[in-house]
């Protein structure tokens, strides 16, 4: 059985993790299977709301998200529709996504209190 897993990265250049998900420009939507990245989709996210982004990030088929810090009630949301939350990443979505499939990408816990 092969295992298929689909992670969503917040960016705002295609290139780098947004530290912030509520603010990307675009969510990249990368398919691993077998250990292999297969498609990565770029999709511009409806306007930030309470209970928005992870509606949005679920409806996707997202099995886990990736980000620098987001508030506490999407993480709550995220779990509550099993989806993995990874908090506390920096860098480029490459490495992220290449550390993740090692097993090795740990939430740092950053999980942001601000309102907006």
């Amino acid at each position: 059985m092969s295992a298929v897993m689909k992670v969503a990265f917040p960016t705002n250049d295609r290139i780098n993790v947004e530290e912030h998900f509520g603010h990307a420009k675009e969510f990249a939507f990368a398919v691993v299977k077998d250990g292999k990245v297969e498609t990565t989709d770029y999709i511009v996210p409806p306007p930030h709301a309470p209970g928005v982004i992870p509606e949005f990030v679920k409806k996707q088929g997202a099995t886990a998200i990736v980000t620098g810090g987001m508030g506490g009630m999407a993480v709550q949301i995220f779990k509550d529709n099993d989806i993995e939350v990874i908090l506390g990443a920096r860098g480029t979505i490459e490495e992220c996504l290449k550390v993740y499939m090692e097993g090795n990408l740990e939430s740092t816990g950053s999980v942001c209190d601000h309102h907006h």
